[in-house]
Parts: C-alpha cells; structure tokens; sequence
C-alpha cells in the first residue's frame, strides 16, 4: 500500500478487555477500531458527524468486508490507516489498514451511504463530497448546512 497525503492516520493501543481468552484482539472489535478511524477520518477534514446529523444527513455502513491477516495482543499499539477509495452519488467506500510493526494485521472495505434523517438514501452534497475527497481546511458547517436544508426541504 502506497501512502498518500489523503490517508489518515491513527494510533490504538490494545487493552486488556480488547483480547480474548487466548490474549488474541477478539475479533469484532477490529470493526469498533475501523470505526473510530473514520469517526477521525472525518474529524481532521472539518467534518464533525454530529453536525451533520443536525442538518439532517448521516452515513450508514452498508457493508464491510474484512479481511484478518495476523494477530494482535495486549499492549500492542496498532496503525490504523483511513482513506476514501471511491465515491458515487450517495456512497462512500473506504479502504483501510491495521498494521502492527509494520506488519498487516487486518484489511478491510467499508461502504457508507449518505442518508436523510428518515433513513433514506440521499445524494451526499457535492461541496462535502469534494471537501473529503481533497481535505482541505474546514468545511464551512453553517454555510453547508443553510445550503443543504434549502436544498432537502
């Protein structure tokens, strides 16, 4: 994988209640790591999720796929690298990479759709698709949001 100015990063080191009886990450909870991962993919673009719920748009996982290559134990501190992969009219697919040490630990693909407050699929607004896509400075909460909800209503 070729690192690029787009990817996030982010550090997670592994605790105790994070393994199972054999000191192995119990398995599910890679998913809650890949979730807070793109929780701060966002964060750092300026996207504050929960200000985005307010506006009445939301992202839901649609589908991951997952990929464990290697284990990770107690006190291991994991790499976790985020970044956009694709993007459609009301779908993002994110790819991502845990390593330890250098070494791949897990792979996966995770599909988020752009929904409405009713659930519903909706277009992602263009200015926040581009925003993503090329990270730069903070999105414009207000100005967006004004501009979406005359745009959903």
């Amino acid at each position: 994988m070729q690192l690029s100015m787009e990817d996030s990063f982010m550090e997670k080191k592994i605790y105790y209640h994070d393994t199972d009886c054999g000191g192995v990450v119990y398995y599910a909870n890679y998913l809650k790591y890949l979730e807070e991962a793109r929780t701060e993919f966002f964060s750092e673009r300026g996207v504050e999720l929960k200000e985005l719920v307010r506006s009445g748009i939301g992202f839901v996982v649609a589908r991951v796929e997952i990929d464990y290559k290697s284990p990770a134990k107690y006190q291991d501190i994991l790499k976790i690298i985020t970044r956009i992969e694709k993007t459609r009219a009301s779908v993002i697919q994110f790819f991502q990479k845990v390593l330890n040490h250098g070494i791949t630990v897990v792979e996966a693909r995770t599909t988020l759709v752009c929904v409405g407050a009713d659930l519903k699929p909706l277009p992602m607004p263009e200015q926040l698709r581009k925003h993503l896509t090329m990270h730069t400075g903070k999105l414009d909460s207000p100005a967006w949001s004004q501009n979406q909800r005359s745009t959903t209503t």
